[in-house]
């Protein structure tokens, strides 16, 4: 019989930089997906790969003094090792750098722009280099990029656009027809509410201010911008040809089941790229899932705040399979996750090694203590057998509902309940006491039976999760993966059949001490290549230019939040014998009630400017990151409210 196939692709990851393990947990969640449907008796195909063009990659390839191919050759070989690393079973890793893919990326432009849905004018407005987007200053979040907050140049250049408004109204028609196509529901209601309805501006998709990018096989002044160049390897990874030759495995996959990416590029894969599918009159995906973000306690990762955890040094503390439970299991289905050292060491101990690690050792042990190793089905059962064999048969199923519905946590927690209840179950029937009555030994084989069967039945459910620790499960029970079908009864573990003599450890325990001791080693080395932040340096000034600056300490009396803005606190300063009203945009690194008591680094001969209608008569000084991050400036002793900062 045929395979249903099923394609599912990942974003492709940039390649300014080494993924950290929030960019990795998206190669492992598709990876579990895609194993599953595997095990469902799909005929996957799962894509992954990098994005490698762009004027942030110009930059980075200048300051290394390499070239922007070299310098993504490098990069992208780092992104394919972490995710080797971490047992992903990809079945293509595409580069948009690909001579293919280039190739394509240049026939789609060419078609769109024959079409008349592209054309050429200029674009004037600002924009944020880290994003590689334009924004109106409508669209600007108190003078700043909308999706990360760093700021954004003022910028003018002849450029292509995109009609995205042509296709506005088709596309609100097939999402509302399609309740599916945007996962989670949350996601949908955003991308309908804040972007397609108000209306969409037309797309610019060429740039002329960088050279590092595919040209315009017409126009030569001009590079493909990021969106066609990026957004079509969904389609040239199967090798679509517009002119229509070789593309069965496109005819076979086409359209996409799911692309998983992250939450803050969903409007380029829920918009943008339906629009230019609906463009090139080609089959929008299936359905669209924007998973959540996988954050350190004090906030999202970010090399220049110093928490950022990378998926090779957790491997090398924890293992694979640990480090895969962990961000799997971790991770709600809408809400962003949380990973710290203290909690991966918590869960570690008590479900890998209590739960799981601990349930297949005594198992094995047992059975070696009391039959030689032997596992055999005498058949003399009790109603508690009954119960753990109900339960053992309806967690495929329970499993099966939650993978439909991409709730892979949850998947993940029904196995793990499965284990759970396997070690209820050893403490219900008590091996050890029937031991010692000869006539309880049929008695405590058909447990131990019933034990290795509903572990063998975890186990291969496991598979899509924690790959190597099911195959050395199944490999020391001296059983065979299961299929689908043939879980849905009890009883498939041959009778007679032996265990392995000395069990493997799958999971020791951590010890949170020598855990913390590894981890401030991995930063201190860390640390010694941290080469801080470059910004762009603006003009030299004189002392004379810096003197007409008066800068001095205030004490934030009060504050509250202004009532018409997202991102604005208003304080009361108190600078000598007055008390200024100074507006800040400070609100989603500050509480109003965090602000009052500080000592504050104010800029009191600032013109006077109204900010939401609220009149602002200072500036308070803050430190930026390269994520954007505030933090308030302050004097190192405590200073009384008027000094003046010299």
């Amino acid at each position: 019989m045929t395979k249903k196939p099923y394609y599912i692709t990942t974003a492709i990851a940039y390649t300014s930089g080494k993924p950290h393990i929030g960019n990795t947990y998206e190669i492992v969640l598709a990876d579990a997906i895609a194993r599953y449907k595997r095990f469902e008796g799909y005929d996957v195909r799962f894509q992954t790969g990098t994005d490698e063009h762009g004027q942030k990659i110009e930059l980075k390839a200048a300051e290394a003094g390499i070239t922007p191919k070299e310098f993504v050759d490098q990069t992208a070989g780092e992104i394919k090792r972490i995710w080797d690393l971490m047992n992903t079973s990809y079945d293509k890793f595409i580069r948009t750098t690909d001579v293919y893919h280039e190739k394509q990326v240049q026939k789609i432009f060419k078609k769109l722009y024959d079409k008349g849905d592209i054309y050429k004018s200029e674009y004037q407005g600002m924009y944020c280099t880290p994003c590689e987007s334009f924004f109106t200053e409508s669209q600007l979040v108190d003078g700043k990029c909308p999706d990360c907050g760093r700021e954004c140049e003022p910028a003018k250049e002849e450029a292509y656009f995109f009609k995205m408004s042509k296709y506005q109204g088709k596309l609100i028609e097939y999402i509302n027809e399609h309740p599916d196509f945007i996962q989670p529901e949350s996601r949908k209601n955003e991308m309908m509410n804040n972007f397609l309805l108000p209306g969409l501006q037309d797309l610019c998709v060429s740039r002329t201010s960088f050279k590092w990018g595919i040209p315009v096989d017409f126009d030569s002044k001009h590079v493909v911008y990021v969106w066609i160049d990026a957004l079509t390897n969904y389609i040239t990874g199967l090798g679509f040809d517009l002119d229509g030759n070789g593309d069965e495995m496109f005819e076979k996959y086409w359209p996409c089941d799911l692309h998983l990416i992250g939450k803050d590029i969903l409007r380029f894969h829920t918009i943008y790229w339906p629009i230019m599918l609906m463009a090139l009159d080609l089959p929008l995906p299936k359905q669209v899932f924007g998973h959540p973000w996988l954050i350190q306690s004090d906030g999202k990762m970010s090399k220049s705040k110093g928490n950022v955890i990378y998926a090779d040094d957790l491997v090398d503390l924890f293992g694979v399979d640990a480090v895969r439970y962990f961000v799997l299991h971790e991770m709600p289905f809408e809400n962003d996750g949380v990973i710290s050292w203290e909690l991966l060491v918590e869960r570690l101990n008590s479900d890998l090694a209590n739960t799981l690690g601990n349930l297949v050792n005594r198992t094995i042990s047992m059975s070696n203590k009391y039959f030689s190793g032997e596992v055999s089905n005498k058949n003399v059962t009790e109603d508690v057998d009954k119960e753990l064999i109900e339960y053992a048969l309806d967690t495929p199923k329970r499993v099966e509902k939650a993978m439909a519905r991409l709730r892979v946590a949850d998947a993940m927690t029904e196995i793990f309940n499965l284990f759970k209840r396997c070690n209820k179950y050893i403490d219900e029937t008590m091996p050890w006491v029937l031991a010692k009555e000869e006539d309880k030994k049929d008695r405590l084989a058909t447990v131990l039976y019933n034990l290795v069967e509903s572990i063998v039945i975890g186990a291969t459910l496991l598979e899509a999760y924690m790959p190597e620790t099911s195959e050395k499960i199944l490999a020391q029970l001296n059983a065979a993966k299961r299929s689908k079908d043939d879980l849905e009864s009890f009883g498939g573990y041959p009778s007679g059949t032996e265990v392995i003599k000395k069990p493997e450890i799958l999971f020791a325990r951590l010890d949170l001490d020598e855990v913390m001791e590894k981890v401030a080693a991995l930063q201190a080395d860390a640390g010694d290549d941290n080469p801080g932040i470059e910004i762009e340096k603006k003009p030299e000034i004189t002392i004379e230019d810096f003197d007409r600056i008066q800068l001095q300490i205030g004490e934030v009396l009060a504050c509250e939040e202004v009532k018409k803005s997202k991102k604005l606190l208003c304080s009361q300063v108190k600078i000598g014998s007055e008390v200024r009203q100074i507006v800040s945009g400070i609100k989603a690194y500050y509480k109003p009630e965090e602000m009052v008591g500080k000592k504050v680094v104010v800029v009191t001969n600032l013109k006077p400017a109204k900010l939401a209608g609220v009149e602002s008569q200072g500036m308070i000084l803050c430190a930026e990151d390269a994520d954007g991050n505030l933090s308030l400036m302050t004097a190192e002793k405590d200073m009384p409210h008027g000094a003046e900062i010299c």
